[in-house]
């Protein structure tokens, strides 16, 4: 694949970035170029970077390809010489190809990893668009890393109330960056995924997520933190003997025995398999040792509880829990999620990411008690800037795009 060259912004004061005001002319030699680059000079980016802005989520990590089934993956660099692994951003690009074509939809979850804080984003996805359509791609969805609200756990606890939504409450904070780079997305024609005046269908990764800061926090800032009823519950697990153990890949069908029971219990399916966990489990500690690990918690020998941690960098992610229907008195999933905390916090992250959360604030919907349980923790709720998407120009593009529209629809 020829390598795409675009002009990069010149260097620029911190107001002129914030701004956007207009810049000198780029220099030749500090031309931004596209182009297909190895896992080792990815994952040497990605390390370089940890603690920064740039630092990446587990999903464009070059194992997640590993993990997607029925996806092809491309592994894309922007830099002066991004064959030499002289990079300035990266992105893991999934393609899943329509039925009965030789078109691609290009999936990107949470990426690009590029500087966001840049305002000319036309210098990364202008060029990241015409690779996508070179490879057969009929339309392309990203997601953006900034933040857009966030809401303070001691704010939204006394908020529940019928019929009420996160957005009826006004946020703790909003983030300036998010908001400038949802304008400079809409601007250019990207749509954002589960608008309906857009006629998006959907986020795929979670637009509202819970996340604990860690970050300067001693063991005692996180117990004081979490709510009177968590710190209750933890004590209640340690009194009756619950035992929090790291378990290992022979334990992946217990977990997922206890995930079926969940699912059942709590009315929702994942629609993921065995295999599936156990293929992510091989990918993502084949990459980096102890990356995705398994906890379990034991209670007069039983399995009770087993819930799934992801590290990646300086931040931490909580992403599948499973629990049992009886002795649940114990407090099995309390323990899990306190030693997880303790041991994020051990490893040196900066963020606990509990993943995602419900929108709704109103007692009587089912979903509200998975927030009112992660508000326990004592961090944020913190809406992203979703997903968003374009379908690449062309009429039949335009066509392809509305047929994918309606298949993963009936999927």
């Amino acid at each position: 694949m020829t390598a795409l060259l675009v002009p990069p912004a010149s260097p620029a004061s911190p107001a002129s970035r914030a701004s956007g005001a207009s810049r000198q002319e780029p220099r030749a030699e500090d031309a931004l170029v596209l182009a297909p680059v190895t896992a080792e000079a990815y994952r040497a980016f990605l390390a370089s970077h940890e603690g920064t802005d740039l630092e990446a989520a587990f999903l464009q990590c070059p194992s997640w390809a590993d993990v997607k089934e029925g996806w092809r993956s491309l592994l894309l660099g922007w830099g002066p010489d991004p064959r030499a692994g002289r990079l300035t951003g990266v992105a893991l690009v999934l393609l899943r190809q329509l039925p009965g074509t030789r078109k691609y939809f290009a999936y990107l979850p949470e990426g690009p990893v590029v500087d966001w804080a840049e305002p000319d984003v036309d210098r990364w996805l202008d060029p990241l668009v015409e690779h996508l359509r070179a490879e057969g791609a009929f339309a392309v969805r990203i997601g953006p890393s900034p933040a857009y609200r966030r809401w303070d756990a001691a704010l939204l606890k006394s908020a529940g109330h019928p019929g009420r939504r996160l957005g009826d409450v006004l946020a703790s904070e909003v983030d300036p960056l998010g908001a400038a780079v949802g304008e400079r997305l809409r601007a250019r024609g990207w749509q954002r995924c589960g608008d309906d005046a857009q006629g998006g269908d959907g986020d795929a990764q979670p637009r509202h997520v819970f996340r604990v800061p860690l970050a300067g926090r001693s063991t005692e800032d996180l117990w004081s933190g979490l709510s009177q009823e968590w710190r209750r519950n933890v004590r209640r697990a340690r009194k009756e003997g619950v035992e929090v153990v790291v378990g290992s890949a022979a334990d992946l069908p217990e977990f997922y025995r206890l995930l079926r029971i969940t699912e059942e219990r709590d009315g929702f399916r994942l629609g993921r398999s065995l295999a599936y966990y156990e293929r992510q489990f091989a990918a993502l500690n084949a990459e980096e040792p102890g990356r995705m690990k398994l906890y379990l918690a034991r209670h007069q020998g039983e399995v009770l509880a087993a819930h799934t941690m992801i590290t990646v960098g300086r931040r931490a992610w909580y992403q599948t829990g499973a629990s049992a229907d009886h002795r649940r008195e114990v407090r099995p999933s309390n323990a899990l999620q306190w030693h997880m905390l303790l041991d994020a916090h051990a490893s040196g992250a900066d963020v606990y990411d509990m993943r995602g959360v419900p929108s709704t604030l109103d007692p009587g919907e089912r979903a509200y008690g998975l927030l009112r349980w992660k508000l326990g923790t004592g961090g944020q709720v913190v809406e992203t800037l979703g997903e968003w998407e374009k379908a690449l120009s062309g009429t039949t593009n335009r066509t392809l795009y509305r047929a994918f529209q309606a298949y993963l629809n009936r999927r």
